[in-house]
C-alpha cells in the first residue's frame, strides 16, 4: 500500500511538500476549496518546482469552481512542470462548494465535466454549453497533446463509484470501497506521543479539526449531531450560516466546536493512536481493500506529523 500525503493547501505547503518527498511519501494532494485555501493549481505549480520525485495533484477538483478549458490547461501546464508526476482527482464538491452556500453537484454533471476535460486534454474538438471548444495552444504556449494523467473520482455513494468506473483509473474517499484498483482513502490524525491522551492540547490541535468534520458534514446532511452544537450554530444568520459551520475547516478547532472535541471522538473517527496503533490501522486498511492512504497533517507543526506518521507507516 502506497502512503501519500495530503494537505488543506497553505502558502507553506510546498516547504511541507518538500519535507514529503524526503520522507517517502508517494504522492501529495492538495485541496481545492479556494474559500478556505490558496488557488490549488498555483500551490500544486510551486511544489512541482521544488521537487523531482512526489507526484502532485487536486485532491479533488471541483468542476463548478473552473472551466474545462481552464481545467483542461492547468492540468496540461502542471504535466509540463512535473512530467510523468501528476495525478487528477475530482468531485461533486463539498466544502468547495458548501462554503460558497451551494449543495453538491449532480454526479451526472460531474461525469459530464470530467469527459469535456479528458476530451481537451487528448488533443479533441469538444463541445460543452452548447460551443465547439477545443486546446489550440501552439508550440511554446502549452503542453503538446495528448496529455495522459491518471485520474482518480472522490466518491463515496453508488453513482459516484460508477462515474468513477466509467472515467476515473480508481476512487478518492474518506472510507474504504471494495473492486478498485487504485483505492485512495483520506486518513486524518496524529501519532501520540508515548502516554498522551488523544484528548490532549497537542492531539486536539492536530487531529481535532477532522473530528469537527463529523459535526460539520453530519449537519450538512441532515443527520443527528449533538443537540448543543446544533442548537449554537442555528443561532447564526441563515445567509451567512454556512460560512460559520466551515470555518477553519481541516486546520484549526473553532471555539464553537471546542467543546465537543473528546479525545473519544478523535479516536473513533481519525487515524489517531500510538506507532503501534497507527501501523494495525494500516493494515486494517490495506486488508479492506485500500492501495493508497493519504494522510492530512494538521496543527500548528506539519513537519512533526509528517515525520511521525511516516516513521509509524514505516517509510524509509
Amino acid at each position: 500500500m502506497d502512503i501519500s500525503c495530503g494537505f488543506a493547501t497553505a502558502t507553506d505547503t510546498p516547504d511541507h511538500v518538500v519535507l514529503a518527498e524526503q520522507l517517502g511519501f508517494v504522492r501529495a494532494w492538495l485541496y481545492d476549496s479556494p474559500a478556505l485555501y490558496p488557488e490549488v493549481f498555483m500551490g500544486l505549480a510551486r511544489c512541482a518546482e521544488r521537487t523531482s520525485r512526489i507526484g502532485l495533484g487536486p485532491g479533488v477538483m471541483i468542476p463548478s469552481l473552473r472551466h474545462p478549458m481552464l481545467a483542461a490547461a492547468s492540468i496540461a501546464q502542471l504535466e509540463d512542470l512535473a512530467p510523468g508526476r501528476v495525478v487528477v482527482g475530482v468531485g461533486s464538491g463539498f466544502t468547495g462548494r458548501m462554503t460558497l452556500g451551494k449543495r453538491p453537484l449532480a454526479w451526472a454533471t460531474v461525469a459530464a465535466y470530467i469527459s469535456t476535460v479528458q476530451a481537451l486534454l487528448r488533443g479533441e474538438q469538444t463541445e460543452w454549453e452548447g460551443a465547439v471548444i477545443e486546446m489550440m495552444q501552439p508550440d511554446g504556449f502549452g503542453a503538446s497533446r495528448p496529455v495522459r494523467v491518471p485520474w482518480v473520482i472522490g466518491v463515496q455513494g453508488p453513482k459516484g463509484q460508477a462515474v468513477a468506473r466509467e472515467l476515473g483509473d480508481g476512487a478518492f474517499s474518506i472510507f474504504p470501497i471494495a473492486g478498485f484498483e487504485w483505492m485512495v482513502q483520506l486518513a486524518f490524525g496524529t501519532v501520540l506521543d508515548d502516554g498522551e491522551d488523544a484528548g490532549s492540547d497537542r492531539a486536539v490541535a492536530a487531529a481535532g479539526p477532522a473530528a469537527a468534520v463529523i459535526l460539520h458534514g453530519s449537519w450538512e446532511q441532515g443527520a443527528p449531531v449533538d443537540a448543543a452544537w446544533a442548537a449554537e450554530i442555528e443561532k447564526v444568520d441563515p445567509r451567512v450560516r454556512h460560512l460559520a459551520v466551515h470555518d477553519r475547516h481541516l486546520v484549526a478547532v473553532t471555539e464553537r466546536d471546542r467543546p465537543y472535541i473528546t479525545g473519544e471522538l478523535i479516536r473513533a473517527f481519525t487515524f489517531t493512536g500510538t506507532r503501534a496503533e497507527i501501523a494495525e490501522k494500516l493494515a486494517a486498511a490495506e486488508a479492506a481493500g485500500v492501495t493508497e492512504i493519504a494522510f492530512q497533517p494538521a496543527g500548528p507543526d506539519i513537519p512533526r506529523e509528517l515525520r511521525a506518521f511516516a516513521e509509524a507507516a514505516g517509510l524509509a
